[in-house]
C-alpha cells in the first residue's frame, strides 16, 4: 500500500449491547474496516438492516496450536485428495460462504449477510492485502474453504464453506498449521458455534480477547501471505500444488 491508513475510532467497546451490539451505520470502506478489527469490532448486517457492528462478550477464539484434528479427520486430510491453496479465488470463496456452499448461483439464500456491499467492501481488503482466502480443491473443483483478515499476529476468520463433508475443517486446520509456524497469537472466530468447539476453540472474555489483538497495527498488511502460508505446510500431509 502506499497510503498509510487512517484509523478510525469506534465507541469503547464497554459500551456493547448485552449481545454484543455496539454501533449502526458508517460505511465499509478500508479505514473503516480495518480500524474496527484492529479494536476487536465487526460488521454483521443483513441487507433489509443498517451496518450493525459487533464487540460481543465472551468472544470464542482459536489458538493456533490447540486446534484438535480428530482421528477421522486425519484421515481424510491423508487419503481425500485434497488440495488446500491460498488467496488463489478469493471472490470465489466468499461467493461460496455467502452462498452457504450451494452450487447452484441462481438459487437466492435467504438472511444471508454477505450482500454485494460486503462482497466488495472484502475483495478491496484482499486487493490491499489485508483478506485473504484459503481454498480446497478436490479434484480441480473448489469443495470448500475460508475467508478472514491477517493483521499483525492476528488472523479475524469472517466465514467458510463446504461442498464436500470436512472441507472446511481441512481448511482451518490448515490454516492453523500455517499460523503456528508464523508465530500467530490467536484467530478470533466471534461467536461460539458447535461445530468450532469440536475443532478446539474456546471462549474468553472480551477484556482478554481485546489484550490478544494489541498488536494488531493497522498499517501492516502481510503482502506475503500466500507464500509463507505454502512454505509453512510445504512438509505436511496437504499439498499446495
Amino acid at each position: 500500500m502506499s497510503n498509510k491508513l487512517e484509523f478510525v475510532a469506534f465507541p469503547a467497546v464497554d459500551n456493547a449491547s448485552e449481545d454484543g451490539l455496539l454501533a449502526m451505520g458508517g460505511d465499509l470502506n478500508l479505514n473503516t474496516l480495518v480500524s474496527a478489527y484492529s479494536q476487536g469490532i465487526f460488521p454483521w448486517y443483513n441487507d433489509d438492516q443498517p451496518i450493525l457492528w459487533w464487540s460481543p462478550d465472551p468472544r470464542m477464539v482459536l489458538f493456533p496450536n490447540d486446534v484438535k484434528v480428530s482421528r477421522s479427520l486425519s484421515k481424510t486430510i491423508r487419503k481425500a485428495g485434497f488440495k488446500v491453496t491460498c488467496n488463489q479465488d478469493f471472490d470465489a470463496v466468499i461467493s461460496a460462504c455467502a452462498l452457504r456452499g450451494q452450487q447452484d448461483l441462481r438459487t437466492p439464500v435467504e438472511d444471508t449477510w454477505i450482500g454485494d456491499d460486503m462482497h466488495a467492501a472484502y475483495l478491496t481488503l484482499h486487493q490491499q492485502h489485508y483478506a485473504h482466502s484459503i481454498e480446497v480443491w478436490q479434484d480441480n473443483k473448489l469443495i470448500g474453504g475460508l475467508y478472514g483478515l491477517a493483521i499483525g499476529n492476528v488472523f479475524f476468520g469472517e466465514s467458510m464453506f463446504s461442498r464436500v463433508s470436512d472441507a472446511s475443517k481441512v481448511a482451518l486446520v490448515t490454516l492453523c498449521k500455517a499460523l503456528s509456524v508464523a508465530e500467530f497469537t490467536v484467530i478470533d472466530c466471534q461467536v461460539a458455534n458447535d461445530h468450532l468447539f469440536s475443532l478446539g476453540a474456546i471462549e474468553i472474555s472480551r477484556k482478554q480477547f481485546l489484550g490478544l489483538i494489541q498488536d494488531a497495527h493497522i498499517d501492516k498488511p502481510i503482502i506475503n501471505f500466500s507464500n509463507w502460508f505454502e512454505q509453512a505446510i510445504a512438509d505436511d500431509g496437504i499439498t499446495t500444488r
